[in-house]
């Protein structure tokens, strides 16, 4: 009796022991960093991943800090935030030298709706009045002002732009006067129409490409670290499938996210989902669009090859992985 309660008690033992390695293998979650500027819906797929706990399947607590897409730059530069979730800006800096990489792209189009006080029912009604943005040179102010061009109204010299700050406080500022116009992203355009009475004079999802969110880092992360970068890559692509291919659940979360109705939710999901690339990857045209028209922006005499912009071959691993297409 004794022998066999040694024994079992052996075999206890050797179990514990024989698991150990693989509870501290697994270890507490890292924590990754990852700065998003908009609440909209540009930055749904990390609301996913967080709401889902696709971070936690990947052993990573995501950490996710709301901030302007400058002071973003300024912090994937230095190591405080490890993803940049906004690109836009970053591929500009790129441009100018910062030592980063895009490496992923959710969204190939920019998400943005042309939002008018009520009492303008047309771009040329704007002439002489308040544009709000972000950042001065940012992706929402470039956006804003070539959809006021398709109208035949310069920005730069028509209108006076000033920095008000994210979409819901461009909301506030619409209602209060304190500015006439913005470019504003799901649902706060759906919002100010409906809640507000204003007017969306355009939209920009079918008119151009613009790189506007995905992930760009450190190019000493991106060296040093591609597995963990590889684990936040599979947990947005996750994200990604469940958003794209589930409305009725995304659409759901989304209003609980915003504080909204479905209705709302429904709508700014439908009126977004073509805008997203579903693979992480843009085209090849719609990247040497995009460099193009940045190196115009900052004044380069020509684009910075997309080789020293962009690396997705982590994002390609992860498609081929998870049988992306």
């Amino acid at each position: 009796m004794k022998i066999r309660t040694f024994m079992i008690f052996s075999v206890f033992l050797l179990a514990v022991f024989s698991f150990q390695p693989a509870v501290l293998a697994q270890g507490s979650p890292e924590r990754i960093r990852i700065s998003y500027s908009s609440g909209g819906m540009t930055s749904i797929d990390l609301f996913i991943a967080r709401d889902r706990k696709y971070f936690q399947q990947q052993n990573l607590n995501g950490e996710l800090i709301r901030m302007s897409a400058n002071l973003a730059i300024s912090a994937g530069i230095s190591g405080d935030v490890d993803v940049l979730g906004s690109i836009g800006s970053a591929i500009r800096s790129i441009q100018r030298g910062a030592p980063l990489r895009v490496i992923s792209v959710t969204l190939r189009r920019p998400l943005f709706f042309l939002v008018a006080r009520p009492e303008y029912s047309t771009v040329k009604d704007l002439k002489g009045k308040t544009l709000g943005i972000v950042t001065f040179g940012g992706s929402q102010h470039t956006t804003a002002k070539r959809l006021i061009a398709l109208h035949g109204v310069n920005a730069d010299k028509e209108l006076t732009s000033i920095q008000v700050g994210e979409e819901s406080m461009q909301l506030q500022a619409l209602t209060t006067n304190a500015i006439q116009v913005a470019a504003i992203s799901p649902p706060y355009a759906q919002i100010a129409r409906d809640k507000f009475n204003m007017k969306i004079l355009d939209t920009s999802t079918d008119k151009f490409a613009s790189l506007q969110n995905g992930a760009a880092v450190n190019l000493k992360m991106l060296q040093e670290r591609p597995d963990f970068l590889k684990r936040f890559l599979r947990a947005r692509a996750q994200a990604n499938k469940y958003f794209l291919e589930r409305e009725k659940e995304a659409s759901e979360l989304l209003a609980s996210i915003w504080n909204s109705d479905f209705r709302i939710a429904n709508e700014s999901y439908r009126a977004s989902k073509a805008a997203f690339t579903g693979t992480g990857i843009p085209t090849d045209d719609e990247i040497k669009e995009y460099l193009a028209l940045d190196a115009q922006i900052i004044g380069l005499p020509q684009p910075v090859p997309a080789a020293s912009v962009f690396d997705f071959t982590l994002q390609r691993e992860i498609n081929k992985e998870l049988g992306v297409k």
